[in-house]
């Protein structure tokens, strides 16, 4: 489900809390249609859930775990690039390098 760009994308937007699918097409520049088809693949995989109000339909995160995943999975994904990732330029001091988390401060091989 974390393969495709638009679903890790739509998870992100979600962790800022509920939203409604025209909403989020906006957010993310991409037509309804296709939104509402990745938020029913999300949910098929219990990483979603919505709730309806009159006409409009309400998805957010599954629960904590599911946002921890996406949290983790985008963090992991910055540190592809040479740079030091941003959530470690918090104005930390950083081992080597300038800036660096509490949560990243690991001892490195």
């Amino acid at each position: 489900m974390l393969s495709d760009a638009t679903r890790v994308r739509l998870l992100w937007e979600l962790l800022e809390g509920e939203a409604v699918v025209s909403d989020l097409a906006a957010r993310l520049g991409k037509p309804t249609p296709a939104i509402s088809q990745h938020l029913a693949k999300l949910r098929m995989a219990r990483l979603v859930r919505f709730r309806r109000e009159g006409v409009q339909v309400f998805y957010r995160v599954e629960n904590e775990h599911v946002a921890q995943l996406v949290r983790d999975a985008v963090f992991n994904a910055e540190h592809a690039g040479p740079d030091v990732p941003s959530h470690h330029r918090d104005g930390l001091t950083v081992v080597g390098t300038t800036a660096r988390s509490p949560r990243a401060r690991r001892r490195t091989p």
